[in-house]
């Protein structure tokens, strides 16, 4: 596999463009949206964060097979490389379309126990129950895409989800000016683009790569528990994370009966996704390398390499938030002319900032760590500072200093940076030199 390996450039590139188009096609959605109004922005912006809780489990497959498959590959053992993720689509396959069943028929009962703003339950119901219906797509693209990128193949995915793009905002112009559906009708263009997406990578990942002809096995349960070993832990941190979100944008509504300050950070994710998709994207690729590197026994390069994508991402995640909180009245002027909600954004892309940097950071290392092996030390971190700080910093300063989103945000970004402290100290000890999956 050597001799085929990408260059951390050559696998970047692609993977931040496609996260960027699928942050576009979500900045596109609520710019469409915000045609229809404020409330519906923020439905749609609460429905997918809880869509998003709802699919966690998804990624106990999903992130401990990219760490089994790019190891393997490091060592030469493609075949075992295909069985875990033969392995992986078996498993989100049946989880997908659970899943979908409980969210298309308890998408009511759901956002009431959590106890959205009167004013957004109605057209966050129907997002959730159309979009949150479909989540098994969720299931499968990861998986397909993974594959993809794991034998070096990271450009494919990019030409999938540039069509799945662009069907995405045909179907939003004939849904919501053609045919006046409003949420139910993004809702609809969503769902179609993402069943595009995960037919071409199917069909990709079949053509392309041909791990399934080399005859090396090993037992399907020696491979299943080494992707929940990574998985488990990884899927456990982000269930916290989501939850912690969840408690987060409960607090938000509660201060305001209008929806202002939810609606606001649904305006201001969809601003720094942008900054977010660079350091996701980096996070990506080096952890495929990172796999490659300790399949191959080299550490060393693998440490240069991971210190290199997150002082990249740092700088990168700092000069673009501070575009961002600099250009935010122009900005938002593209979604709304209520100078109160662009005020109040622009607050909270000045604090984004810091939140940002300490988040790439956090996704560089950490990302290295789960496909290293080391697991459980990114949900220990998360388990305290997630609640602590971002529960917490939200309630202490939003709700009981009246900072509001503001104070939110505050509690955000400290999560951010104290988690990243913890993390490049963790990966600076070396621990993760020993947890490799590839012992003989």
């Amino acid at each position: 596999m050597k001799e085929n390996r990408k260059t951390l450039t050559q696998l970047f590139v692609p993977i931040c463009l496609e996260t960027l188009l699928y942050m576009l096609a979500g900045m596109i959605d609520t710019l469409m949206l915000s045609s229809v109004g404020d409330q519906a922005v923020g439905a749609v912006g609460t429905a997918n964060t809880y869509i998003g809780i709802f699919i966690i489990m998804f990624s106990i497959i999903s992130s401990g097979m990219v760490a089994v498959m790019t190891q393997n590959i490091g060592a030469g053992r493609d075949g075992v490389a295909y069985q875990a993720r033969q392995l992986g689509l078996a498993f989100n396959a049946v989880l997908g379309i659970g899943m979908s069943i409980f969210l298309f028929t308890c998408s009511g009962k759901v956002l009431e126990i959590v106890g959205v703003a009167d004013a957004l339950q109605a057209p966050a119901s129907i997002y959730l129950r159309t979009v949150g219906g479909a989540c098994f797509l969720n299931a499968l693209i990861p998986i397909f895409s993974s594959y993809l990128r794991a034998f070096g193949f990271s450009k494919q995915p990019l030409y999938a989800s540039i069509l799945g793009n662009i069907i995405n905002l045909g179907l939003n112009a004939v849904f919501l000016f053609v045919l006046d559906m409003g949420v139910q009708g993004v809702a609809f263009a969503t769902v179609i683009s993402r069943a595009v997406n995960l037919l071409l990578v199917t069909v990709m990942g079949a053509v392309l790569v041909k791990a399934k002809n080399n005859p090396e096995r090993i037992e399907n349960r020696k491979v299943l528990g080494q992707i929940i070993k990574i998985g488990l832990p990884s899927a456990f941190e982000s269930a916290l994370y989501n939850v912690a979100m969840t408690l987060v944008i409960r607090f938000l509504n509660q201060m305001d009966a209008e929806g202002l300050n939810v609606t606001a950070r649904s305006y201001t994710a969809q601003i720094t996704n942008f900054s977010y998709c660079v350091g996701a994207a980096l996070a990506q690729a080096n952890a495929i390398m990172t796999g490659w590197r300790i399949g191959a026994n080299e550490y060393d390069e693998c440490d240069r390499g991971t210190k290199k994508a997150a002082i990249i991402g740092v700088i990168v995640a700092a000069c673009v938030e501070a575009v961002f909180a600099l250009g935010a009245g122009w900005i938002m002027q593209l979604f709304t002319d209520n100078p109160q909600m662009i005020a109040l954004v622009q607050r909270l892309l000045y604090i984004d900032i810091f939140l940002e940097m300490g988040r790439v950071m956090n996704l560089v290392y950490g990302n290295a760590l789960k496909t290293s092996g080391d697991a459980v030390f990114p949900v220990v971190m998360g388990a305290i500072f997630m609640f602590l700080c971002a529960v917490g910093g939200t309630y202490l300063f939003g709700i009981r200093m009246g900072l509001l989103a503001v104070g939110a945000y505050i509690g955000l970004a400290a999560d951010e940076c104290v988690r990243a402290v913890g993390m490049f100290l963790r990966w600076r000890s070396g621990k993760w030199r020993s947890k490799g999956l590839i012992r003989d």
